[in-house]
């Protein structure tokens, strides 16, 4: 088993990767008849996340946020009433649920921490509904006010400028706290595409009640079911892909040094977002019916959701490649074999290990989940390290990760 990870070890050698140290020297290189996973002839090559999402984030972030989901709960609950509430909220579960386990095969490859996620699902539901809420307030008394009780907020307005702006603005705030609190967990535009999401699928939710109880006090079942048909069956990802474009640029912000491109890339992603938002409620005033509706969902939905899953499928890929180079590098330093770098770096290995781990003795294969996870962070703490970006931990990390990694595979070999 290899020694922990000692940093500043006289062991340190080799060549630096566009400037940055080179790995740690195994003290005790592992061997091929020692590899904790060995890939089965003739087969194709196939996280412990740390348990810290952040002091702030996690005890005061989620409480204060769980006090305002409350307040938006008491907001609805006065203009619903608690049978409608009920009966609404789990009907909006459906779509939420269609969302979320999406959200969950995205983030697979190197999970985000679960107080981030709740914080991310918590803003959406309940902070930016708020916002949005109070904005939309202030814009109507303003406006009252301005024309002396003469005029309003036009629904043409409010739908297509007031809303988008507003509501991508909010839901786009929460994901600049998570990229500023939690610059150790937003590695890449995966990650920021799973924030992004995450608040979106928050603010749906509690949207979705709203308008589903709506529908129910206006037009009963037949209006509930109409609604639930539009909005949680034909366009569960609205939202979605709108927030994802502020996440995704801020993915590629944490890519760079400094706290200051952050707010320039949120400014660049919340554009395309406002735009599609508006794109999608202005819809509603150039065509009329359900048959507008759908020639408008084939035109432009169906286009946009397929051009998301193409770039979904390319941005996991680059992970599972960055995955393959760093561990790579840590190979040639004794830390894995190359069975265990081609199984940690693609789907089919891992599940092709697991499977492996779940047969054996003992407790194997949550071990194994372990070391894949462990694994799978060192590989992005390195690239920290190698892109300039050490600032935020990359080799406090990488030292707490290999130790990780080398106990894990201690307890699959048998050693400890």
């Amino acid at each position: 088993m290899s020694l922990p990870y000692q940093p500043g070890s006289p062991h340190a050698s080799g060549h630096a990767v566009f400037g940055a140290p080179a790995p740690q020297l195994a003290v005790d290189p592992v061997h091929a008849g020692h590899a904790v996973w060995t890939l089965p002839t003739g087969q194709t090559p196939i996280q412990h996340t740390p348990r810290s999402t952040g002091l702030v984030l996690s005890i005061i972030g989620i409480s204060v946020l769980g006090f305002v989901f409350l307040a938006v709960l008491v907001y609805l609950l006065i203009g619903l009433g608690p049978v409608t509430l009920v009966v609404c909220g789990v009907v909006a579960l459906i779509p939420l649920s269609i969302v979320l386990l999406t959200i969950r095969w995205i983030d697979r490859w190197e999970p985000e921490p679960r107080g981030a996620l709740w914080f991310a699902f918590l803003w959406g539901a309940a902070a930016s509904v708020a916002i949005a809420l109070l904005v939309g307030l202030g814009v109507q008394l303003a406006v009252y006010y301005a024309t002396e009780g003469q005029g309003g907020v036009g629904d043409f307005f409010s739908a297509v400028i007031q809303a988008p702006l507003v509501e991508e603005g909010a839901k786009g705030l929460g994901v600049l706290i998570l990229f500023f609190v939690l610059r150790r967990h937003f590695d890449g535009p995966v990650d920021g595409l799973v924030y992004g999401a995450t608040v979106a699928a928050g603010f749906a939710f509690t949207e979705n009640i709203l308008y589903f109880g709506s529908s129910l006090i206006e037009s009963g079942g037949i209006g509930l079911g109409f609604t639930f048909f539009l909005r949680g069956i034909m366009s569960p990802f609205a939202h979605v892909m709108f927030t994802a474009c502020t996440g995704v640029a801020l993915g590629f912000a944490s890519q760079r040094r400094g706290w200051l491109p952050g707010v320039g890339f949120f400014v660049v992603g919340l554009v395309p977002a406002v735009l599609l938002h508006a794109l999608w409620n202005g819809s509603s005033y150039v065509v009329e019916g359900l048959g507008g509706f759908f020639i408008v969902y084939a035109l432009v939905q169906v286009p946009l959701f397929a051009l998301a899953i193409v770039a979904v499928v390319h941005l996991r890929k680059r992970e599972a490649d960055l995955t393959r180079l760093r561990l790579g590098e840590y190979a040639a330093v004794g830390w894995f074999t190359p069975d265990e770098v081609a199984m940690l770096s693609t789907g089919a290995g891992r599940r092709q290990a697991r499977a492996w781990a779940a047969a054996q003795s003992g407790d194997r294969g949550r071990t194994m989940r372990e070391f894949t996870r462990d694994a799978t962070r060192l590989a992005f703490a390195r690239q920290r390290v190698v892109t300039g970006r050490d600032q935020i931990g990359g080799q406090r990390d990488e030292a707490q990760l290999l130790r990780a990694v080398a106990g894990a595979r201690g307890r699959l070999l048998g050693q400890s």
